[in-house]
């Protein structure tokens, strides 16, 4: 979660704090780096050498323990279907681009030459070591082998390959050495499907394989896709699923490398960025297999960029001929798309966690808002039109909530003047006061907790809500209107020359000064105390502030939910039968919870002085 994301929540609840405080009576004075579960253990001899190895300079590691082979020309196939184009490459066997033909890069409005389908869609391999997707090993000599220094030869004769329907396309890399040891990487590819099924062979390779285990890596990280480079940082990270849980490693920004090392059964190991992602699932999982990531963050000149380094640990049976398969998927991070591949990929998808309610906000984003804003989209083809619309329907469905908070917040307002009364009339005696503002509540039936209490209960939708208009691909890159046309990033209507202090902002948002207005007009609306008149001003001020760097479609959600409110709030400040105070008829049977808190801190203290009366 960025600085912007943390001061927003913490300003929504500092106003829970200070209505809190400011509608309730004040009390009388008195009178007198861990591990994630029992799966997760510490392997630094074997596993953390291999994974390092993969980075040392593959020279130094190819002659090991082949002898010197001789060098071979590489050669590059390229394969489309009819969601990806990609290109294989004989050096290492590895893929080595990979773009996904539904999503564009950010920077495509600004590209002249469109027709160029490089340049209009995301890529998702870091290029920097010539693909990715390696085997790793360290021999009975104590040498370190990386696959991606092999030779292989691939059976695909043609330079290119299109698979359309529900045709597959299947190559076979294979390296093969004179006295007939052979590793082979077999890819089956489909038309319809960003998985790609992996068989990996080892054949007599059991004098040469030590420690019983090899390594499947993904040594590169993901590309980053998205213009804004501190937000999709806040959001990448590496994760694994294991023992029915998700274990995600984040490496921060700071520059220090973390790691992590499991044993045991892995059921996945993922690498993201905010949209997309590249997951490994072994088709059997091993008790005696594992995992081990390396991650860092640091910032360059292209921004801030986060890079992680996953592997599979997999059991080496010395058997003539070992064969392990594995789902290798290389897409979006669509809930739809990842749970239908079952093994809990949708784990993937991040709904927020936040200060630990992940349990709460979860559910409530994956089994409610997600399927109703996809819900809404079958009929609605404008995502802009879809969030006005499923801002009304929340609205309706918290009317409840919203409607007793505002009745209360109303007799709160009409009781000031009383209270600043009796404030006046016993200045010198506090107990008094509260003992009398006590009566007045039970005597009007007010609850002064009531205000808040209905906000407190809406926050999990709201935060969920929050979450899920920062994550869904589902808005990426999705136009509404005029000056909207991407509802995943902020509507920048104007370029600062110079950073607001504490914000660290540079742009002007047109969502965000309309989300600020409707919030002035509803601090204006119930706000009446001379005393809070700073908060009507100071809160719509900080929060347009901190709103600017904002999705834009979290922003229209705002506004629109903010509109709807200030209708609300005008309906229920204008409806006769509450505009005047009604003493309930019975007020002993009407007590609240801070009515009997104040009862019996009246009482603790009146034992008090009658025990000290004693000792004297």
């Amino acid at each position: 979660m960025d600085r912007n994301t943390t001061l927003a929540f913490i300003l929504i609840g500092l106003i829970l704090v200070v209505w809190l405080y400011i509608n309730s009576p004040t009390p009388p004075p008195q009178q007198t780096k861990e591990e994630d579960s029992t799966l997760v253990k510490q392997d630094t001899v074997a596993a953390k050498p291999v994974q390092e190895s993969a980075k040392k300079d593959t020279e130094q590691i190819k002659p090991a323990p082949f002898g010197d082979l001789p060098e071979q020309k590489e050669k590059i196939v390229t394969i489309e279907t009819e969601l990806v184009k990609l290109e294989m490459t004989t050096k290492g066997a590895r893929l080595r681009k990979y773009y996904l033909k539904k999503y564009g890069t950010w920077y495509r409005y600004d590209v002249k030459d469109t027709s160029n389908f490089f340049d209009r869609h995301v890529q998702l391999i870091n290029q920097n070591q010539g693909g990715d997707f390696n085997i790793i090993f360290v021999t009975k000599e104590g040498k370190l082998v990386n696959t991606s220094a092999l030779d292989f030869n691939s059976d695909l004769s043609s330079h290119y390959y299109r698979i359309t329907g529900t045709d597959s396309l299947k190559s076979v890399y294979e390296f093969r050495t004179a006295d007939n040891r052979a590793i082979r990487k077999n890819f089956v590819f489909y038309a319809n499907d960003y998985a790609t099924k992996v068989d990996i062979e080892l054949e007599n390779m059991s004098d040469v394989i030590s420690s019983f285990r090899y390594d499947v890596v993904w040594s590169s990280g993901i590309n980053f896709t998205e213009k804004n480079s501190v937000d999709e940082a806040n959001f990448s990270n590496a994760s694994l699923y294991a023992g029915d849980e998700q274990v995600i490693i984040d490496a921060g920004h700071s520059g220090e490398k973390v790691t992590k090392d499991i044993n045991g059964k892995v059921d996945w190991i993922a690498v993201r960025n905010k949209y997309f992602v590249v997951a490994l699932a072994p088709q059997q999982p091993s008790n005696e297999g594992g995992a081990y990531f390396e991650g860092v963050g640091s910032q360059n000149k292209y921004g801030v960029r986060e890079v992680y380094s996953a592997s599979i640990k997999m059991p080496f049976k010395n058997d003539r001929l070992q064969k392990d398969s594995f789902k290798l998927y290389i897409g979006p991070i669509d809930y739809d798309i990842l749970k239908k591949y079952g093994n809990h990929f949708q784990s993937i998808v991040d709904f927020g966690s936040f200060f630990g309610l992940r349990f709460v906000i979860r559910p409530i984003s994956e089994y409610l808002l997600l399927p109703l804003l996809q819900f809404l989209h079958s009929f609605i083809p404008n995502y802009g039109l879809v969030i006005i619309v499923f801002s009304i329907i929340i609205k309706i469905a918290l009317h409840p909530l919203t409607r007793q908070s505002l009745k209360s917040m109303k007799k709160m307002q009409l009781l000031q003047p009383k209270i600043t009364e009796l404030k006046e009339k016993h200045k010198d005696d506090p107990q008094k006061v509260q003992k009398e503002t006590m009566k007045l509540y039970s005597t009007y039936g007010i609850n002064p907790m009531g205000g808040c209490l209905p906000m407190l209960l809406q926050m999990p939708i709201l935060i969920a809500l929050w979450s899920l208009f920062n994550v869904a691909i589902d808005i990426r890159q999705q136009p509404f209107m005029l000056w909207i046309n991407n509802l995943s990033e902020p509507d920048v209507i104007y370029h600062l020359p110079f950073k607001i202090p504490l914000f660290g902002i540079d742009v002007v948002s047109g969502l965000a000064i309309l989300l600020g207005i409707t919030m002035f007009i509803q601090q204006k609306m119930s706000i009446k105390d001379p005393a809070q008149q700073m908060l009507v001003y100071l809160m719509p001020v900080m929060f347009t502030a901190l709103f600017m760097t904002f999705p834009s479609g979290l922003n229209l959600y705002y506004f629109m939910f903010n509109l709807l409110s200030i209708g609300q709030q005008y309906y229920v400040n204008n409806k006769k039968s509450d505009g005047e105070l009604v003493p309930v008829e019975n007020p002993k049977q009407k007590k609240g919870f801070m009515a009997r808190m104040m009862e019996a801190a009246e009482k603790q203290a009146q034992d008090q002085r009658r025990a000290a009366k004693k000792k004297r």
